[in-house]
Formats: structure tokens, C-alpha cells, sequence
């Protein structure tokens, strides 16, 4: 639309130096993430690693996430999440939710695991998120992406 300008902001970033990021790409964190509970504002980036993306923090470079969308890696995904907890965030449609859970690398070379206990909740409409902690047995903190990959072709 003419008239309107989108603001941009430079950010330094762990994985790609220093960038310009749309003020679209904010999320903020009201109650941050565990164990980073004074850190609630980032970015979300696209990783150059398909079909990972990053959750830079803005305040601290060396502060990044790896996330990656769980339901693409285990179709059987499901979240049991309180509606308070959604409405922390202004949540209420369900086409407004990303959801994504934190990857892990390890240094030595071995699984890539997804956390699916812990998701990340964003509102894409307010850009506002939350990390909760599920309750259901069938999650664990640490899943092999490529081994369940592959189980869920078949």
C-alpha cells in the first residue's frame, strides 16, 4: 500500500552476521523462553538449511535458536495447550498459530533431535509467543529428525 513503509533495524546475528530485519520478523517473548527468561525480543528468520529457520535474539548475537516445524517430521503432532496460556498471547483462531520446536546440534556429529516437549507457540497476527511444556508422554525433549523422517514415509 502507498503511504506505508515498512521499518527495518539492523541486527547482529550468530549464523549470519550483521542484517537488516523487518519489523515483520519481530516476535517477542512476554514471559521468554525457558532458561532465557530475560531475553523476550527476536527475530525469526528463514535458515539457508531448509526446512530449518533461526529465532535470533536481537539483544544478544550469540543468542539463536534452530527451529523447525514439528508436524513436518511427525504428522501425529499434537498440542494440549491451556486457553490461558493462549490467551497470553491473544491467541484465538487456530489459522493465526506457528508452531515450532527447537533443534539441537550436537557438536560430535550426532542425532539432530527436535525438542517436541517444549514447543514454541507464536501468534502470527501480534507476533507475540510463548514455550510451554507438554504434558503427554509421547514427547520428549530430544527426537532424531532423520530417524522419524524416514519411519513417517512409511
Amino acid at each position: 500500500m502507498p503511504g506505508i513503509m515498512e521499518r527495518t533495524m539492523r541486527v547482529k546475528t550468530k549464523a549470519y552476521g550483521e542484517i537488516d530485519a523487518d519489523e515483520r520478523q519481530l516476535v517477542s517473548f512476554p514471559a521468554g523462553l525457558l532458561g532465557f527468561e530475560k531475553f523476550k525480543d527476536y527475530i525469526l528468520l528463514d535458515s539457508q538449511q531448509k526446512p530449518f529457520f533461526y529465532l535470533q535474539s536481537i539483544d544478544v548475537p550469540d543468542l539463536a535458536f534452530i527451529l523447525i516445524d514439528p508436524f513436518l517430521f511427525r504428522p501425529d503432532y499434537s498440542l494440549d495447550v491451556n486457553d490461558d496460556s493462549l490467551g497470553e498471547i491473544g491467541l484465538s483462531r487456530p489459522d493465526d498459530v506457528l508452531v515450532f520446536a527447537i533443534v539441537t546440534v550436537p557438536g560430535e556429529g550426532g542425532a539432530v533431535t527436535a525438542n517436541l516437549m517444549g514447543p514454541l507457540i507464536i501468534n502470527k497476527q501480534n507476533r507475540l509467543g510463548i514455550q510451554t511444556v507438554l504434558g503427554d508422554s509421547r514427547w520428549r525433549v530430544k527426537h532424531d529428525i532423520m530417524a522419524e523422517l524416514a519411519a513417517s514415509k512409511g
